[in-house]
């Protein structure tokens, strides 16, 4: 009976597409109107004015109605500022359209955002803000529809840089949220490309973008200068990046940035697994061993997955079988383990391996009715006829061929009492 080689396991390695908070503005200036004066009193009060006074008077009006300055955010960009303002005669729908948004009302702000596109006085801005903001009461909830609104507001350009640019990245992370990998990655090409952003977390997702099109190279060239400028890293750009290098061959890169990701946080979990998981991509056996055995000691083997790696790693390592049967029977006993057909195959095989031939019986007697065909009964049947057992290996023969096997020959023979 010959130990089974245990299948290598990708790296884990995953970046989180998080949509960006976008502050819709809240209100639309409007002009003074509202305080008009009649023809008649305006020239009657120009008449008592003296020329400085009126030139005081509209110089504090015109600071008064000052807009507040907004930071550009995007300084390097290409694109020129539309300067497109509200339709005076749009305002009280669009005030409308952004108070539905504040309150994430979509029942009430979706119908003002398609009657401010579908109305002909609508000027380019007025469109696109309404788009904008109908995107936004559909996020999370139907990203389709909000893809479309974004494309519309984004199509139009009356919007200025800010709000243009976060409406491209937004529609980008939305098709990385939808798994429309090579539709986001245009589309955060043409964003960075316009936009001049030369944001970390803009070349991360385009990193993570290259990583799921399997476009290893393209995405180490990517991260890789992220993950060693010295400034503030993510963690998780550090696991896409060793993805990358692991999916591309270069195992001992993956490895290296393992070992130093894990080296600075000891205490994070997942850091350490893979860790593990490189040591064993790179056949370090005794190395993923001491990871997963400084895990297991300080109790942070909580999944399935764990026990069953580490209990493999033994049962395939030279005369490991005794401490494979404690990290399962362990394992048995906190209920992270189940008593199915792989844990107690692979109990019955450290077992029998160790010498232990009574309780690797036990083992394979829970096993082999767990099993998909009759190997596991027929493994049990030749140990019970090693042991003398002739009944019993008989029926665990009859058992066998009733389930299924490849060839009946050594069955039949047990059967037989040859």
């Amino acid at each position: 009976m010959s130990k089974s080689r245990m299948s290598q396991q990708a790296l884990a390695a995953a970046l989180s597409t998080v949509l960006l908070a976008f502050a819709a503005p809240t209100a639309f200036a409007q002009e003074e109107g509202g305080n008009a004066r009649s023809e008649g009193e305006d020239r009657s009060e120009r008449r008592r004015v003296d020329r400085s006074s009126r030139s005081s008077e509209r110089n504090e009006r015109r600071s008064t109605r000052a807009a507040p300055v907004v930071e550009a955010r995007f300084p390097s960009a290409t694109r020129q500022e539309p300067g497109v303002a509200a339709s005076q005669s749009l305002i009280k729908q669009l005030n409308a359209l952004s108070e539905a948004s504040n309150q994430n009302d979509a029942a009430k702000g979706l119908p003002i955002a398609d009657e401010i596109l579908a109305n002909e006085r609508a000027n380019a801005y007025d469109k696109s803000m309404a788009a904008l903001l109908g995107a936004q009461l559909l996020l999370n909830e139907d990203n389709e529809r909000a893809k479309t609104y974004l494309q519309q507001a984004i199509d139009t350009g009356g919007l200025d840089n800010n709000n243009h640019f976060q409406s491209m990245l937004m529609l980008a992370q939305l098709q990385a949220q939808e798994q429309q990998y090579d539709e986001a990655l245009a589309s955060l090409d043409r964003y960075l490309a316009e936009s001049g952003s030369n944001d970390p977390k803009d070349q991360a997702l385009k990193g993570n973008m290259l990583y799921r099109l399997e476009r290893y190279p393209e995405a180490i060239a990517t991260l890789k200068p992220l993950v060693e400028s010295g400034g503030d890293v993510d963690p998780q750009w550090t696991q896409l990046l060793m993805g990358a290098y692991a999916e591309s061959g270069n195992t001992a890169e993956a490895t290296r940035l393992a070992e130093q990701v894990a080296q600075a946080t000891p205490d994070d979990k997942r850091s350490q697994i893979n860790l593990a998981v490189s040591y064993l991509q790179t056949d370090q056996n005794d190395k993923a061993i001491e990871v997963f055995e400084r895990l297991r000691a300080a109790g942070q083997l909580t999944e399935e997955s764990e026990y069953r790696n580490l209990y493999a790693l033994y049962l395939n390592s030279d005369n490991k079988e005794r401490e494979a049967i404690a990290v399962i029977n362990e394992g048995l006993q906190k209920n992270i383990l189940k008593e199915d057909y792989r844990t107690m195959a692979a109990l019955g095989q450290a077992h029998y391996f160790s010498e232990q031939i009574e309780p690797a019986i036990a083992a394979w007697r829970k096993a082999a009715p767990l099993a998909e065909n009759g190997e596991t009964y027929l493994n049990l049947a030749r140990v019970l006829h090693q042991e003398g057992r002739t009944s019993e290996a008989q029926e665990a023969a009859r058992q066998a061929i009733a389930k299924g096997l490849k060839s009946n020959t050594d069955a039949e023979r047990i059967i037989s009492g040859r």
